[in-house]
């Protein structure tokens, strides 16, 4: 069988060729061009519609040249005082993130974010080739840096060449072009530690989360037509065509009913459904044959749950449902409310529904009293809870963004619904059980317990199976303790206790833990750091026995 090497190889090779054989037309093209202008059988007629020789045609075409190559801010158009701001979605799940130069990333970001517009490849064989330049680009790349340095003395790593700054700003270029698969897998390993991934790793995720591309209103209005009909603008009242997000399956944008309410209308970038086996493919490919990931990651199964969840998230007829669904189950909370679907500007591509004027809470996390800070973070760790326990049912995206604040009617709105998916029963109550024997600091049942569940096969050494029932141990402990006492997250030390396992866990697991976990596991640390994020102090004992804990 070809190996996956081989085949990185043979994907280089094609698409340096294709990229030679586009060096070669754009070489012709140009000297096709050069010989119109100048040779003595086309002068006579390009004279005579002023074409190239012309002294004015000239002027006024050198003119034209230097206003395109201006550049020009575009604004959309002002905003009504009583309308909350635009919220810029940020795909961060650590609570305080550095970039390479050792900066503090909430500092950095406001440098670095950007939104940008470019086509979306939307056939197989473009995404295919733009993959192929990118491994061919890189590969280029690493072997010229590779020669130089080898001849200036040095002895550079397969790692440092792979991942030098130039192939860095190439990848995130890339991937903030394509979109879908690339943003979604680094959505996904967002949620992972530093001493899980290397940093380089981290950088690329960091800088492709925060510049988005949107689609330019061309190819937006072709999907807007596709979708709602030639006369889907006579539906609206307003349409706003500058999005106020662009994320890794769609872009959102703020529009009017003909009544006058408020929505926002989530446009799915054309493209990226059908091109999810084959993005994934390739960017399994690229990750495993440059060797940047660590044994025990089990980053197959990481990359089939991103299949799913891409499939799901790519239905909005699907998200629709679900957010029905959440409507329904919290329709009796005054807390927590969610948006209202708009049925019949929704379909498989783009999803309509009524706008939320609350703040996105991470804007709150510095400015915020104690008193403000606390109640967000009580109330999305009781949905968590819920959400595991009550519903059986999960919103799995632990993107901060996906939570506002409003200020004027004390509650929480939530977005987003398209990572839902449901759990077994039997799922749900042995891991309720595992974390309940937890709080009880019983190692032998979560030992037990785990190995029913699937964590543990029953061949792991002694060192591998304390490491593990150490962790459960340690994610219990905020759960613990008096059901009055509210624990502080400014100074909880459970992700660094937790963190000291993950080098023997990858070391030595001999099984890919239970599917579910991938979703559950990436919401649960999301909600952790928001929680430490926010430095709120949270009754979590309180929340763990009234919503989450088994009862004998």
């Amino acid at each position: 069988m070809v190996s996956r090497q081989t085949l990185y190889g043979a994907l280089c090779v094609a698409s340096s060729v294709k990229e030679v054989i586009k060096g070669s037309t754009s070489v012709a093209r140009e000297s096709a061009g050069l010989w119109l202008k100048t040779s003595s059988l086309t002068r006579p007629l390009l004279s005579k519609y002023q074409w190239f020789y012309d002294p004015e045609w000239e002027k006024a075409k050198s003119l034209s040249e230097r206003l395109r190559n201006q550049k020009f801010i575009t604004r959309s158009p002002g905003r009504p005082k009583n309308v909350a701001s635009k919220a810029t979605r940020s795909f961060s799940t650590s609570a305080r993130r550095l970039s390479k130069d050792g900066q503090n990333f909430e500092e950095k970001k406001d440098q670095i974010k950007e939104l940008q517009s470019s086509d979306v490849p939307s056939s197989r064989i473009s995404r295919l080739f733009h993959y192929g330049s990118l491994a061919a680009g890189v590969g280029l790349s690493a072997a010229s840096q590779g020669l130089n340095q080898v001849i200036s003395g040095k002895k550079p790593t397969f790692k440092s060449l792979i991942l030098s700054e130039e192939n860095l700003e190439r990848i995130t270029k890339k991937f903030s072009k394509m979109r879908g698969a690339a943003l979604k897998i680094g959505q996904l390993m967002s949620f992972q530690d530093e001493k899980v991934l290397p940093r380089e790793l981290y950088e690329i995720i960091s800088r492709v989360q925060n510049r988005a591309h949107y689609m330019p209103r061309r190819q937006l209005d072709r999907v807007l037509t596709r979708e709602l009909g030639p006369a889907w603008a006579e539906k609206l009242g307003s349409f706003d065509p500058v999005p106020i997000a662009a994320a890794s399956i769609g872009q959102v944008h703020e529009a009017t009913l003909k009544s006058g309410e408020e929505v926002v209308m989530k446009i799915q970038y054309p493209g990226v459904k059908e091109s999810i086996d084959s993005d994934l493919n390739n960017i399994l490919m690229f990750l495993t044959a440059s060797r940047l990931l660590p044994r025990g990651l089990y980053l197959d199964k990481t990359v089939a749950n991103a299949r799913v969840e891409l499939k799901w998230e790519c239905d909005y007829e699907r998200e629709a449902s679900c957010l029905e669904k959440f409507e329904q189950l919290l329709s009796k909370d005054p807390i927590l409310k969610t948006p209202h679907v708009i049925k019949d500007l929704t379909t498989e591509n783009i999803i309509t529904m009524t706008r939320m004027h609350g703040t996105e809470i991470m804007k709150l996390a510095d400015t915020a009293p104690q008193e403000t800070r606390d109640f967000i973070s009580s109330n999305i760790m009781k949905l968590c809870l819920q959400e595991i326990a009550e519903f059986k049912f999960m919103q799995t995206d632990p993107n901060w963004a996906n939570f506002f604040y409003n200020a004027k009617q004390h509650t929480l709105e939530l977005l987003d619904f398209g990572a839902s998916r449901s759990y077994s029963d039997d799922f749900i109550f042995k891991y309720r059980r595992m974390l309940t024997l937890g709080t009880k600091r019983d190692r032998e049942g979560v030992a037990k317990v785990s190995k029913e569940l699937g964590y543990l096969t029953g061949f792991e050494s002694k060192a591998m199976v304390d490491a593990h029932v150490d962790s459960v141990l340690v994610l219990s402990e905020p759960f613990s303790g008096p059901i009055d006492r509210l624990f502080d997250f400014s100074h909880q030390t459970v992700t660094d206790r937790i963190r000291e396992n993950i080098g023997l866990m990858l070391e030595e697991r001999l099984c890919p833990p239970p599917e579910e976990t991938y979703s559950l596991h990436r919401k649960f640390s999301g909600v952790f750091l928001l929680c430490a994020k926010m430095q709120a102090k949270v009754p979590m004992a309180e929340l763990f026995q009234k919503h989450f804990a088994l009862h004998d």
